[in-house]
């Protein structure tokens, strides 16, 4: 059967066609996708940067700290403690040796990732003097070239976490390309910063190794020296952000593309109902069939891969640069054609996949067709039989599923829709659900649709309506891309959207505050605008320092996230849902935490501080917290611990006014006390909006990042089904002719009928979404309290405009083609 398999292809290749166009694409997304992620297992090696010329970097890490399993900036406690001074003492007597401190130095105007360092350290960073000299008093600083404008001679004022000090500039770097640094004397470096964070050891390598005893510190040589530079931390937010991006879109662009390539081949199959039937009558064997029909699918399965595979090569690496410019992958990353596993076993798996798809969505049709009887074949080649029963059962099984799913998430897990990941893919159940039960509801669709028509004049809208229903399999076929298209770009974008409200909406119940110090221009919240803005007369300020908090866990250690605040205006400041206990009863010896965190009110809590001290705290309070947002509370008393685990500023500063106080008066004094010091007075509301932005911008390119492949992709779909279902209606087109009907009249029917069918599509889509955003806001609303239900109506209503017009013309085309076929045919007879 494969001769007959092969002759079939050059016959009807236009009907083949559609389907290799859809798998080429099909297999060139999850090529793309695959060689993507592969490339992020597979990461070049990065030289070092800022110790380049240094033989050993002594470094504070824990060996089984995996950064990947960790949220970005938490540091692990031996990171975050540093190396110890035992440790330096052991290093100094093996020979010279370089202590490295980082922190937060930001030249006043200067940019907000400016980094302070002691002098010492620049030599093995490649820094080179353009001007001036090297500082030698306390009062002396050296900037980094480019980094903030200033020139030597000239007085500077730089923002550090505990205060604001002029220093005299007495020398600037030529720039370096990894980092924008502010040099210090080492005596004022230490000052500011008394946590060593590495050190550059010039000894016997042996001997120091041999000096670092601690399993807390580690000896870095060679290539692992780049652990010690800051790029390491940006290259890892910027790889994280891929790397939840891509999963993503692989997912739901997978599973979309492998349902419409299975549904495109088995509708392709489907039409050649009336061929199968004529083999069954002159003899040929169910098995025979069934093979003829397996072997079309395996040559156009392996040709369309195969391409597939290579327009995929190529559409990883466009993706790449489009994922660098968007900001969410480092500029080095990207795919390169080799034979390393990371590049082989994707394209391995796409082709394979695509050639499986292929046999999946040409199994069923061809089993069906194998049934037939020889005498009953004629008979049912010509019977439109829309839902067979492993269709019922998918469809059902499915839709049961989703609804499921749905009530899961709304009522037992709502946590789920924060993390997306993992809930972006429950939006695909419902979807394909009621894409597999479409031949069932097309009938209903089709009479509700056309209802309003009822009356019109003329036969149209009766043959429109009745050609629909005649050929439901067909309908359902051809709306199923529609419905994909419309009901992705509902489920993705109005989740998107309603997720960032409901967020906005705890954001805004949360903070009681008068005003809000937010940073501007700098990573966050000093002392000194702190100490300024609570000098203003009538206000009260709370500034939170985040630290991190490490508990132990059995016998690991767990981290959180903790605030060290003045407890006598956390309560006026921040409305925390307590469950247990009271803020008021927090102080030196106790802490506040969340629920999630497992312990009982008074009970006892040892917690393992930055800076390497231990506590023994009492539990004051319990309240509850979403993931991500349980946090521990406690006084200020630990502020100077968040140095060591964090840059020691504050995210936000929150300002309550005391009773009489002029709010706009007090705002304007407020302001003139922060100039200069990188923060910001916002009123809540403007908090809340400022802070939307900055959260949204990375969910929504990858929410849309998402929608606009799968959208692109089921545009394309729906082109290539109304193509191949247009191009077999040749006996239609000619009834339609021999009834007297004219071709402008036949091109308005068909125009019509690809109207309704996609209008079928936007209704299915709109039930499967409403499911969709219904579990949402259930979810949100148990998280967040009454959540309204967000969809961008005008990117939806284009989507679906987009949609019917691509259906319009997929069926318009192909006929008005047909149309002049057939009259020249006609008038060549004639001659």
């Amino acid at each position: 059967m494969m001769g007959i398999a092969v002759q079939t292809l050059r016959a009807r290749w236009v009907s083949f066609a559609g389907t290799a166009v859809a798998l080429v694409l099909g297999v060139a997304q999850v090529t793309a996708m695959g060689l993507l992620l592969g490339a992020l297992l597979d990461l070049p090696d990065r030289p070092p940067q800022r110790f380049a010329t240094a033989p050993a970097v002594v470094f504070g890490t824990d060996p089984e700290w995996n950064p990947a399993h960790h949220d970005l900036g938490v540091r692990s406690l031996a990171e975050a403690k540093g190396v110890p001074d035992d440790v330096v003492r052991r290093l100094a007597e093996t020979g010279e040796v370089v202590l490295d401190r980082a922190f937060y130095a930001q030249v006043q105007g200067g940019r907000a990732d400016q980094v302070g360092h002691p002098w010492s350290v620049a030599r093995f960073g490649g820094y080179e003097l353009a001007e001036g000299r090297a500082p030698t008093s306390d009062t002396e600083i050296v900037v980094g070239g480019g980094g903030a404008g200033v020139a030597v001679g000239q007085q500077a004022v730089v923002l550090t976490a505990e205060a604001a000090r002029p220093y005299q500039v007495v020398g600037v770097t030529a720039p370096v390309d990894y980092e924008h640094a502010v040099f210090f004397t080492d005596s004022e470096a230490a000052r500011i910063s008394p946590r060593v964070e590495s050190v550059v050891a010039m000894g016997p390598l042996d001997a120091v190794r041999s000096a670092v005893s601690s399993s807390t510190v580690e000896v870095l040589v060679g290539g692992d020296r780049h652990r010690v530079d800051v790029s390491e931390d940006r290259d890892r937010e910027a790889l994280d952000n891929t790397v939840t991006l891509l999963p993503i879109t692989a997912s739901v662009a997978g599973s979309t593309a492998i349902f419409v390539v299975a549904s495109t081949f088995a509708f392709a199959v489907v039409q050649r109902r009336r061929e199968v039937a004529l083999l069954r009558t002159v003899g040929a064997t169910p098995k025979q069939v069934r093979r003829m029909v397996l072997a079309e699918a395996v040559l156009v399965g392996a040709v369309a891969s195969a391409a597939g595979c290579a327009l995929g090569l190529l559409g990883a690496r466009l993706l790449a640069r489009w994922l660098i410019s968007l900001g969410l992958s480092p500029s080095w990353f990207g795919v390169s054609p080799s034979l390393a596993p990371a590049v082989l076993l994707p394209i391995a798996g796409a082709f394979l996949t695509g050639v499986l798809v292929a046999l999946c969505g040409a199994a069923a049709a061809s089993w069906r067709a194998g049934r037939v009887r020889p005498i009953e074949a004629l008979r049912d080649a010509t019977v439109d039989r829309p839902m067979t029963s492993g269709r019922w059962l998918l469809g059902v099984g499915g839709l049961a599923a989703g609804v499921g799913m749905v009530g899961y998430v709304a009522f037992a897990a709502p946590e789920m829709t924060l993390v997306p990941n993992k809930y972006v893919p429950t939006l695909l159940v419902p979807i394909g659900a009621f894409a597999l039960l479409a031949p069932v509801l097309v009938g209903p669709l089709t009479r509700l649709l056309m209802a309003p028509f009822g009356g019109a004049k003329g036969a149209g809208a009766m043959v429109v309506r009745e050609s629909a229903l005649t050929a439901r399999r067909r309908t359902a076929a051809t709306a199923v891309p529609v419905l994909l298209t419309v009901g992705l770009a509902i489920s993705l974008l109005g989740a998107t959207d309603t997720i960032n409200e409901a967020r906005d909406s705890g954001l805004r119940n949360q903070v009681t505050a008068d005003f809000v110090l937010t940073p501007d221009g700098s990573p966050g919240i000093g002392r000194a605008a702190v100490e300024r803005v609570d000098a203003v007369p009538g206000v009260a300020v709370v500034a939170p320092v985040l630290t991190t908090l490490y508990t132990m866990d059995g016998d690991r250690i767990q981290e959180n996230d903790g605030y060290a605040v003045e407890p006598a205006a956390l309560s006026s400041t921040l409305d925390l849902p307590v469950v247990e206990g009271s803020l008021a009863d927090l102080n030196d010896d106790s802490i506040v935490v969340a629920k999630s965190w497992g312990y009982e009110l008074g009970q006892p809590v040892e917690v393992f501080m930055a800076d390497g001290t231990t506590v023994s705290l009492r539990v004051a309070a319990i309240y509850e917290a979403l993931r991500g947002q349980d946090i521990g509370y406690l006084t200020q008393k630990y502020a100077g611990t968040g140095a060591y685990a964090r840059n020691g500023l504050a995210r936000r500063a929150y300002v309550s006014l005391e009773p009489g106080t002029d709010p706009e008066a007090a705002a304007a004094a407020m302001r003139t006390a922060v100039s200069g010091l990188g923060a910001q007075v916002l009123t809540t509301e403007r908090l809340v909006a400022t802070e939307a932005a900055a959260a949204r911008q990375l969910t929504n390119v990858r929410q849309r990042s998402v929608a606009v492949i799968v959208v692109v992709f089921c545009f394309i779909a729906i082109v290539n089904t109304l193509l191949m279902a247009t191009a077999d209606r040749r006996r239609d087109l000619a009834v339609l002719r021999l009834a007297g009907t004219t071709p402008r009249q036949v091109v308005a029917l068909f125009a019509a009928e690809s109207l309704l069918v996609a209008g079928i599509g936007v209704v299915l889509a709109l039930m499967a979404s409403a499911l969709n955003l219904a579990g949402l806001w259930v979810a949100l609303s148990g998280l967040f309290g009454a959540t309204p239900v967000v969809v961008p109506v005008g990117i939806v209503a284009a989507i679906a405009a987009v949609a019917a017009l691509l259906a319009v013309l997929g069926a318009v085309l192909p006929t008005s083609a047909s149309l002049r076929a057939s009259a020249v045919a006609l008038t060549t007879a004639r001659e």
